[in-house]
């Protein structure tokens, strides 16, 4: 276990295999962070291909199974991760499914099955580095909404209470860690160009670009840059804050 500086702090990465995870965690190294990538250990050619795709990082970047869903296996991640790599300074819940159907097809079984991912997950990775961050007087966890957590979306009702819910949870956890260090902040992405939204149909996917005022979908990058902003040192003074990188789809203050 090594002791952290601003140039090598650890960043936990979760849901770091594919697409805005990936993006964030080689934002991060780039930033000078040592990277450890969260996700299923039963996602084996999406592995490989992750370690292939961050092999230019030289070791900044590396692979850790874990089912964010289990709070002992979190449990046990964490600890490993302090024991043998270092602390865990920095944590950016990115972990999360959808499973899109409308309430009156829902089954309890299908709410229960998101929700553990989605939120269960966010606290599950807090609740073990929030202990060793206050004690630390330094921290920086960044979750991961969504800007349907505060529109809501048709036949997303789980998904869309979950990540109204991850806000919540940051803002609370933000006023039990401010004093001592640790900022807690969301990130909640809009319409991003993903395999999610290339699978829409043509013209309902020309419709909601034609609704965002900038005028085209968000990519990976415009999400990892706000989360490594909020992840430096010195944005001590922003917590409790959600950060919507929409492109102004939906405005608010």
């Amino acid at each position: 276990m090594t002791s952290s500086t601003s140039a090598s702090r650890i960043a936990v990465v979760t849901g770091g295999i594919g697409g805005i995870g990936t993006e964030i965690c080689m934002r991060l190294a780039d930033a000078g962070r040592q990277v450890i990538a969260v996700d299923l250990a039963t996602r084996g050619e999406r592995i490989e291909a992750f370690r292939e795709q961050v092999s230019t990082y030289r070791g900044a970047i590396r692979f850790e199974p874990c089912d964010v869903s289990d709070f002992k296996a979190c449990g046990g991640l964490i600890e490993h991760i302090e024991r043998h790599i270092g602390h865990a300074d920095i944590l950016v819940n990115v972990a999360g499914i959808t499973r899109d159907t409308s309430l009156r097809k829902m089954d309890p079984q299908q709410w229960h099955d998101l929700m553990r991912v989605n939120l269960d997950g966010v606290f599950n990775m807090c609740r073990h580095v929030v202990e060793g961050m206050t004690s630390r007087n330094f921290g920086r966890i960044v979750n991961l909404s969504s800007v349907n957590g505060q529109t809501g979306q048709f036949g997303q009702t789980h998904y869309s209470a979950a990540k109204a819910g991850v806000h919540g949870f940051s803002m609370a956890l933000a006023r039990e860690t401010a004093r001592k260090g640790v900022t807690v902040n969301t990130v909640s992405p809009g319409y991003c160009d993903m395999p999610m939204v290339a699978a829409v149909p043509h013209d309902i996917r020309q419709q909601i670009i034609s609704d965002i005022p900038v005028g085209r979908l968000g990519t990976p990058s415009d999400i990892a840059r706000a989360v490594v902003f909020l992840t430096a040192d010195d944005a001590s003074y922003i917590t409790g804050a959600n950060l919507p990188v929409n492109g102004g789809y939906f405005m608010s203050f």
